[in-house]
């Protein structure tokens, strides 16, 4: 009975494959398509929650173009360079973006870095800006998660567990090859990063007055605890040495983002920023 039960109300999850349509040279993939639909529902949802905070929409059309020149290249460079064994024999894949591949660790660090930029040229300020992206970042990395699973990519250790992804042999990582199932690492971030931001949302609606860098340090604090645990259930983490390198940014995430807010609500003082506004 209970093993039935579970079959009518569980499923195993299968990918159907990295590609949507292909057609002579065109190829259109499933990873392509989440990172464009991440990024036009960011904009819209950004540019909707500039107008609640007085900022001009267009102002975050513009940051846009620096966000996807800086955040995207990162987000591969990160990858590649931890991964570098398997690309040094390899150079024309370093580039190879659509076939998955990219670390968000690197996107964020290159967006924040395209973010203190712009903001500096557009003398606007750094931390207002972050705020009005957080929300939609984190339900970008939602989406593009997905992508992880058409790829049959970033997936977790053997499962038995009724919700277990089914990985091709191709797929998976030697010491793996007699397993079939494994934790669907995806869904567990991407069910994480829904949670995350419906926390956002709820905290820019119920608190206008906030102080600037709020949202953003804590979505920091959100998405790092769930990463932190998720990773730990990966068999394909990005290493330094013995250390899981995303535990290790999460770690730093969640305390920097601790100090941020202790500096604004128990020390009472504003970060600093690019531009202080009146």
């Amino acid at each position: 009975m209970s093993g039935n039960f579970l079959s009518v109300y569980f499923a195993v999850f299968t990918s159907p494959g990295p590609e949507i349509l292909r057609i002579g040279p065109l190829v259109i993939r499933w990873y392509g398509v989440l990172i464009a639909t991440a990024i036009v529902l960011g904009l819209l949802l950004s540019q909707r929650l500039a107008r609640y905070r007085r900022v001009k929409p267009e102002t975050m059309s513009d940051l846009l173009i620096w966000l996807v020149v800086g955040a995207i290249p990162s987000a591969r460079l990160y990858y590649v360079l931890f991964q570098w064994d398997n690309y040094r024999q390899h150079l024309d894949q370093v580039f190879a973006i659509w076939q998955g591949g990219i670390a968000i660790h690197g996107a964020i660090l290159g967006g924040i870095v395209a973010t203190v930029i712009f903001s500096r040229l557009q003398q606007i300020s750094f931390w207002q800006l972050a705020d009005l992206v957080a929300p939609s970042l984190i339900l970008g990395q939602a989406i593009g998660r997905w992508g992880n699973f058409f790829n049959s990519e970033a997936f977790g250790d053997p499962t038995d567990l009724p919700w277990k992804l089914f990985i091709p042999a191709n797929r998976r990582p030697i010491a793996h090859l007699s397993a079939a199932y494994f934790h669907p690492t995806f869904l567990y971030e991407s069910l994480w990063n829904v949670m995350g931001f419906g926390i956002l949302l709820a905290l820019f609606f119920r608190y206008p007055q906030a102080k600037r860098g709020t949202l953003f340090l804590v979505y920091a604090i959100t998405y790092s605890l769930g990463r932190l645990w998720i990773e730990g259930l990966r068999t394909d983490s990005l290493m330094l040495g013995p250390l899981r390198m995303a535990q290790v940014v999460s770690l730093i995430g969640i305390g920097v983002g601790i100090l941020g807010l202790g500096w604004l609500y128990w020390l009472k003082r504003n970060l600093p920023d690019t531009k202080q506004l009146t």
